[in-house]
């Protein structure tokens, strides 16, 4: 399995990419997805209820279409990030990171040594079952891609010092969680949410990083997109399906 050489450099370079979160399990969901246009899927295993042999078919069915596949983890640990590298993921998102320290922590969990503590196998998917280690070994840190959730006011306080971590490439603000321990619940238009992201955008934009967010309403890209978030996804599988069936249920109810 190859890792797009150039993507993390694009994301690096705060290009527009798109992509949406995959939470219900799916393999099919997800090559829908990817054959859908987007440049990133995500593929939720903090909140969506796949376990380790459903990421596995996931991250097939990613690898059948050209969109590069992101796995969030459900929390910063070191062996969950070799667990998905190893099955392929070509990066991970990790959830509640708040000092710079914790940003430290999954940067070195996503790293072979000498850059990083993450342990090595070579027979493994993500490093083509052997055939390819040598290129996957010397070229991982270049290329795998490492997203940082900011989603409580303690990592917007540390923003500038998360943002200065080497290897930390995206700081992506999980809008929900953050609103809620804001206490201003889902109100993402307010002036106080706003600055909040006006000033991760920028802490991102002076590292040299991108800025990265999920959003569920389409009429929330632009006013995103004016902020500076490059790595920008809309919606979500399950959210797409139950929109979808409401609106067939309406419709052959008359409504």
């Amino acid at each position: 399995m190859k890792i797009p050489p150039d993507f993390r450099k694009r994301v690096l370079a705060r290009e527009w990419l798109t992509g949406t979160f995959l939470n219900l399990g799916s393999p099919m969901t997800v090559e829908i997805a990817g054959l859908a246009g987007f440049d990133w899927l995500l593929i939720d295993h903090e909140h969506g209820p796949g376990g380790q042999d459903t990421l596995l078919h996931q991250l097939h069915a990613a690898a059948a279409t050209p969109a590069f596949a992101v796995v969030r983890i459900a929390q910063n640990e070191t062996p969950r990030f070799k667990r998905v590298l190893d099955m392929g993921a070509m990066g991970v998102m990790v959830p509640y990171v708040s000092t710079a320290a914790e940003a430290r922590a999954a940067v070195q969990a996503m790293r072979y040594p000498p850059h990083g503590i993450r342990g090595v196998a070579k027979f493994n998917r993500g490093a083509g079952f052997g055939g390819d280690f040598e290129e996957y070994y010397a070229h991982a840190h270049e290329r795998l891609l490492t997203v940082i959730q900011i989603e409580t006011p303690e990592a917007v306080r540390n923003i500038e010092a998360i943002a200065a971590v080497d290897g930390a490439d995206v700081l992506f603000v999980g809008p929900t969680d953050l609103s809620y321990n804001m206490g201003i619940r889902d109100q993402l238009e307010s002036p106080a949410f706003v600055a909040v992201l006006r000033q991760v955008s920028e802490a991102a934009q002076r590292a040299g990083k991108a800025a990265g967010i999920l959003v569920h309403n389409p009429t929330l890209v632009p006013k995103v997109r004016e902020l500076g978030y490059t790595f920008t996804a809309l919606g979500s599988d399950g959210g797409a399906v139950r929109a979808g069936l409401l609106g067939f249920a309406a419709a052959l109810r008359g409504k």
